[in-house]
Order: C-alpha cells, then sequence, then structure tokens
C-alpha cells in the first residue's frame, strides 16, 4: 500500500494531523494498537472533555526550550478549535480559569475528528501497531502487526507518552526518535499525584476525601487550586500542578488558608472569643477534620484566651508555611501526561518536522512540550498536530 502521509497514533494530536493533511488531498493513513481511537480524549475531564483553554500561551508549558511551542500555539489558537466545535453543534462551556468543557460527553468530540477524517478520505486502522520502520530513499517503508507493507512519503509519530499505561501508552516513540538519530530529554511522569513516606503519611490517610483551597508551592511557582488528601498521600488540582516541577529530594510548600492573615485572625479570637476552643476557632478557616489534624500535635489546653503568642504562631506556621517532602508520585499509573520526550532542538517549531530526517515529523505529548492542568495539553495536541497537517 501506498500513501502520501502516515500518521501512527489516533490521539488528539494524530487525528488533527490526519484531518487536515486529508483536506489537503494527501492519502492518509492513521494506525493505532488501541481498540478505539482518542481514548485519552474519552476518558478526560470526567468524560465530558476539557478540549482547551482560552488563556493559553507558552508561559503554561514547561520544555527545555519554553519559546518553541509558540509558533504553533500562535498559528492554531484555542479560539479556531472552539469555532471547528460550535460547527459541529457540540455544545460546551467555561468552567474556570478558562478552561473549555463540552457540555455533555467527550466522545462527541471523539465523534467529530473520526467524521472529519472520513470526510478528508482517510484511512484509519485500529488493533494495527508498525513493528518495522525504515528511510528508503526518498520515502519509508513501514511493515504493520497484519503483516502488510506501507510505504509513505512522510510519517508523523504521534504516539503519545508513558502515561496511563492501561490506556494503551507505550514508548513507541522515543524509540522511532532513537532509530533515526533524534535526542531525547528524559521522561518522567507529570500531573500525578504525590508520595509520602510511612511518617508523614500516616496523619495524611486519616484526612481522606477531604479537600481545601490551597496554595502549594515548589521553588519560586505556586498554584492556587484545590489540595485533596488521599489515603496514598496528596492529590488534587493543586498537587497535579506542583507534580511537574517537583523534583526528587525538593520540598513542597502548602498554604491552606491563603489569602488569609492566620496569626492576625487568631489573635483577634483570643479577644472577641476568649472562650472557644482553639478547634471551633480555626475551623472557620479550615474543614473541621483538617483542624483538629493540625491542632493535635500541639496538645493545647484551655480555650483561646489561654494561648501565648508561640502557640498562635505555630498554629499559623502549620496552616500557611506548611512544609513536606515527598518521596516518589504515584508515577505513569495514574499521570495525566509524561514530561520530556523527542528534543525541541531536533524539530522544526513550524512544521515539527525533523531537521535532520526529511518527512519524520512528531507531534503531541511525544514532544519535550507539556502543558499544564486545565486543557492546555489537548490545546497542544491541536497546534502541533495541525502545523504538521499543513506540512506533510
Amino acid at each position: 500500500m501506498n500513501f502520501d502521509v502516515v500518521v501512527i497514533g489516533a490521539g488528539a494530536a494524530g487525528m488533527m494531523c490526519a484531518v487536515e493533511a486529508g483536506k489537503r488531498g494527501r492519502s492518509v493513513l492513521v494506525v493505532d494498537h488501541a481498540a478505539a481511537a482518542g481514548e485519552k480524549i474519552r476518558i478526560s475531564g470526567g468524560g465530558r472533555c476539557n478540549f482547551t483553554n482560552t488563556r493559553t500561551s507558552p508561559s503554561q508549558f514547561i520544555s527545555s526550550n519554553p519559546r518553541f511551542a509558540s509558533s504553533a500555539l500562535r498559528r492554531y489558537r484555542p479560539a479556531d478549535f472552539i469555532a471547528w466545535i460550535d460547527r459541529h453543534g457540540i455544545a460546551h462551556h467555561e468552567k474556570t480559569l478558562g478552561q473549555r468543557f463540552c457540555d455533555g460527553s467527550a466522545k462527541e468530540v471523539i465523534a467529530m475528528l473520526l467524521g472529519e477524517m472520513a470526510q478528508a478520505g482517510v484511512v484509519l486502522r485500529l488493533r494495527t501497531s508498525v513493528t518495522a520502520i525504515e528511510r528508503e530513499d526518498q520515502c519509508f517503508a513501514l511493515t504493520l502487526s497484519d503483516g502488510q507493507n506501507v510505504r509513505a512519503m512522510s510519517v508523523v509519530v504521534a504516539t503519545g507518552g508513558k502515561s496511563i499505561p492501561k490506556m494503551g501508552a507505550t514508548g513507541y516513540g522515543y524509540e522511532v526518535a532513537r532509530q533515526f538519530g533524534l535526542g531525547l530529554v528524559d521522561t518522567r511522569p507529570g500531573l500525578v499525584p504525590l508520595t509520602f513516606e510511612p511518617r508523614t503519611l500516616e496523619p495524611l490517610k486519616a484526612l481522606a476525601g477531604v479537600s481545601v483551597e490551597a496554595v502549594v508551592g515548589c521553588g519560586k511557582t505556586r498554584f492556587p487550586e484545590a489540595m485533596l488528601f488521599t489515603h496514598r498521600g496528596l492529590s488534587g488540582p493543586a498537587i497535579l500542578q506542583i507534580s511537574s516541577f517537583w523534583r526528587e529530594g525538593g520540598e513542597i510548600e502548602v498554604a491552606m488558608a491563603s489569602g488569609v492573615d492566620v496569626l492576625a485572625f487568631l489573635k483577634a479570637a483570643r479577644t472577641d472569643r476568649a472562650r472557644q476552643s482553639p478547634l471551633t476557632v480555626l475551623s472557620d478557616l479550615l474543614p473541621r477534620r483538617l483542624a483538629q489534624a493540625v491542632l493535635e500535635p500541639m496538645s493545647l489546653a484551655g480555650n483561646m484566651a489561654d494561648q501565648p503568642n508561640r502557640v498562635l504562631e505555630a498554629i499559623n506556621a502549620a496552616v500557611n508555611a506548611w512544609t513536606l517532602k515527598p518521596v516518589g508520585s504515584e508515577g505513569y499509573r495514574t499521570a495525566e501526561v509524561t514530561l520530556g520526550g523527542v528534543d525541541t532542538d531536533e524539530l522544526d517549531p513550524r512544521t515539527m518536522e525533523a531537521r535532520e530526517v526529511p518527512g519524520l515529523y512528531f507531534i503531541g505529548e511525544v514532544v519535550d512540550v507539556t502543558g499544564w492542568l486545565g486543557g492546555y495539553n489537548f490545546q497542544w495536541a491541536w497546534s502541533s498536530g495541525w502545523c504538521a497537517g499543513q506540512a506533510v
């Protein structure tokens, strides 16, 4: 079989690229070893697909070259994808901080992409993997898992990263990059819950299910979002966000009543609510179970009137200057994305083509470009896929 383009991977980036290439009259084959296309789209956003973020800019992406994503994000913007969604009559809403979700099911986005692929004449082969790929003269020769041989002028690697292996994630895209001499930035799980050693974990486990609006920081980076206590450690948007910046051996800082001068609040309560217990007072700022966990190690006696400044200062520090040292994360099993990947120095930022291997492209999560939580990674998939689709 001969095609102009073979796209390896039927995820968000791969399908976007296939649609754009097909609309330009290219013959396109998309192959994916999974049984269904767009599985990460299907499960994203609680099944409603946080498909973009209207606040997208290069500053929300992590990469060894922070400017690399600028070209693609500028050429295909959130407004472009939203307009596409609107043309298909998919109802959507902004949830918070620019995040856009489907009103209904994420399956509507998958159906849109599959419908556009079919209309553009794209051939989709599921339950099919590439077992070998070689450069031959001016084209590529690929062997598929069913034994068929395919030749193509261009190959687009849209295989994603290692995150969520139960969805079929593999490191195949990195293998292709190595085969053709492209450099890789070390990969690790991103947007993932953090874990702790047993002594730290025990009191956290007792709070499983408690959520609080917090500011979680690592170094100079801060994220003000919800934090969730679990029986395995800490999770929630704020923790997932900071996990992409945290490194082994480092600490994170947590403010659980951000924006409140807790020390001033407690000093005022010592006068105005003198006969109330510290637990009652602190429960005005934190969920009661959390307030109890903060105070329990202090073994306080008496009411607010009995608490000296040093105790109030200790409570303030425990609430808004809580420092923890994670021992790791839950890993690729629950990570939403993979940090690192194909080195951006190897790729043309306008086309996503390998500089030294004409006709070979890398798009989406397989590239060393990782967005924050909140629709940014989908926008990178649409933008990078669109750019490659204009070039293949």
